[in-house]
């Protein structure tokens, strides 16, 4: 850690945990780009060539998961994830209106408290909501050939009902990442790793 400008510089993200991260985002656009060419949305690729690429995203992105789920569990970062009540009031506050008044974020955030309880709240929805939708409608789908019985129309109304659901968090989250010290202050962090930390906790870190 070191200080610059009147804010606490900390190494928030590692190598590992920013090419998950970027590889992780390319792949769910274009599953999203491919998966609603396939619903019919528009003719971008040709129906064909969209399930056999999205079948292909659909398995490099089980891939990567795999090895962050062993990053994960390896280096401690799962604790940054559980959830917690601490300052929940204050940041609800923050979102709803001290951001609009240009108030610092009361979170301490810090290498190992990265995420805030609102953060580990929709976090914890995505990866035990939304995720396991997305996943097992897209593989009842995939293997229905061996599945007699499954009905295609049902799971494919779940699947995209989960894309749906993915896409609002996307763009939550997209919005989220401009309303640091800077527009671009939190992109510059995960392209970087390194993140100016400020607000009343700055000094503490």
């Amino acid at each position: 850690m070191s200080t610059h400008g009147g804010a606490a510089r900390i190494y928030m993200y590692a190598r590992f945990e920013r090419f998950w991260h970027w590889t992780q985002a390319l792949l769910v656009l274009s599953l999203g780009v491919t998966g609603f060419e396939i619903h019919g949305s528009y003719d971008l690729l040709g129906f064909r060539t969209a399930v056999q690429v999205h079948s292909l995203l659909v398995w490099a992105l089980m891939g990567l998961w795999v090895f962050a789920i062993f990053w994960h569990l390896t280096t401690g970062e799962w604790r940054n994830y559980i959830p917690t009540l601490r300052l929940a009031p204050q940041v609800v506050r923050h979102y709803t209106i001290g951001i609009f008044r240009g108030e610092e974020h009361p979170w301490p955030k810090a290498r190992d408290t990265k995420l805030n309880p609102l953060q580990r709240a929709a976090y914890l929805g995505l990866k035990l909501g939304i995720n396991p939708v997305l996943w097992v409608s897209g593989l009842l789908y995939l293997f229905s050939h061996a599945l007699p019985g499954v009905d295609l129309g049902t799971v494919a109304l779940v699947h995209t009902a989960g894309a749906y659901a993915m896409g609002a968090f996307v763009m939550m989250h997209v919005y989220l990442t401009t309303t640091g010290p800077t527009v671009f202050a939190y992109h510059k962090a995960m392209i970087t790793g390194w993140e100016d930390v400020h607000g009343p906790h700055a000094e503490e870190r």
